[in-house]
């Protein structure tokens, strides 16, 4: 059959298409062919444009303790993405069309659960993620339901389309506590801490301290926005504290590393009454000193995917007001390259890594 992939342009879809995937329970990653997948009636077939590598795919790439646990095999993995519709299921409503420039929530819900018909789409607890549970978007084509396709604005790039799933996350942990006017700390200095530093900074944070151990990407920090980089490795927080005045410990922290050491020094570095909002996950099992928190009245909120679709409103919003992610993809590699991109995100020396398809 042939479908519209431009207002002038037909193409036959293929019967089979390239993907890379998880094909044994192994470190590495796979090319592999597989067939083309076909919407169900309320689903959305998307023709790929470009794939970003996430924290998550490195997990999965490295086969670490996580990636054992959760991930079938074999799988095409993947979930930041951005491209174009290219067939649409026979009982979408929405006013979606074939060839509109899209990325995803990649979060699939059952719109029917608890949490969902109450309006908390993000709290659903059977929720599945593309390239975790079912099938992503490391492929030419990739189906979704209709419910979780995101429209692109016609001044935000294929590029920045596939990097707004973890500017997501980077917007929902800012969104859980008050910024305006606060001290603010982000420890983790990966591309997700970098945009959450930026984003506390544009909700009108008095100060924001980024902290990690690499200077690659506390100095990609700097360029991108306007914040205090310290590398705990050198600089003693408490000195930079007193510097910038902060007297009595930081408001808020944002926490998006999962590293103990971080966790700790977030809870150390907080005021009385403080609050913490936590979205890096840790490796393992911890000890907390829970005395610590309860004697500090410190508030502590998890944080996982993005709010749908409030999240994405806000986004959009600051992207349109002028927040510029360009900056944070250092490297970008067409898909043949793929092995490239995996080596500059597994170095540590990159932002976000972006693939061609």
């Amino acid at each position: 059959m042939t479908t519209t992939l431009a207002v002038e342009q037909e193409i036959e879809l293929p019967a089979t298409m390239t993907g890379l995937a998880k094909l044994e329970a192994a470190p590495g990653v796979w090319t592999t062919s597989a067939d083309v997948p076909r919407p169900a009636p309320h689903e959305v077939l998307i023709k790929v444009r470009r794939t970003a590598i996430c924290g998550t795919d490195v997990h999965i790439y490295q086969w670490d303790e996580w990636a054992q646990r959760t991930i079938p095999v074999p799988m095409i993995f993947g979930h930041e993405f951005s491209g174009v519709i290219a067939e649409i299921g026979s009982g979408v409503s929405r006013p979606l069309h074939v060839g509109q420039r899209v990325s995803g929530e990649g979060h699939i819900i059952d719109i029917d659960s608890a949490a969902a018909r109450t309006g908390l789409f993000h709290l659903d607890p059977g929720t599945k993620g593309v390239g975790v549970n079912r099938q992503g978007a490391f492929a030419d084509y990739l189906c979704i339901p209709a419910f979780n396709v995101i429209p692109l604005p016609d001044d935000v790039s294929d590029d920045i389309g596939a990097i707004l799933d973890p500017f997501g996350n980077a917007v929902h942990t800012a969104q859980q506590f008050d910024l305006l006017g606060e001290d603010v700390l982000v420890t983790g200095a990966g591309p997700i801490g970098i945009m959450a530093a930026a984003v506390a900074r544009r909700a009108g944070a008095r100060s924001v301290v980024l902290t990690d151990v690499n200077p690659y990407r506390l100095a990609l920090a700097e360029r991108l926005a306007d914040v205090r980089a310290v590398n705990v490795t050198s600089d003693d927080l408490r000195d930079v504290m007193a510097s910038l005045g902060i007297a009595n410990g930081f408001g808020v922290a944002l926490e998006m590393s999962g590293a103990e050491p971080a966790i700790r020094q977030a809870i150390d570095a907080l005021a009385m009454g403080g609050k913490l909002a936590m979205l890096g996950i840790p490796a393992k099992a911890m000890q907390i000193a829970w005395s610590d928190i309860i004697m500090k009245a410190i508030t502590i909120r998890g944080v996982y995917g993005r709010e749908m679709f409030r999240t994405w409103n806000k986004m959009f919003g600051l992207l349109r007001n002028g927040l510029d992610l360009e900056p944070l993809i250092t490297h970008r590699f067409p898909i043949i390259q793929f092995q490239a991109g995996f080596d500059a995100m597994c170095s540590g020396q990159s932002g976000k890594v972006v693939l061609a398809w």
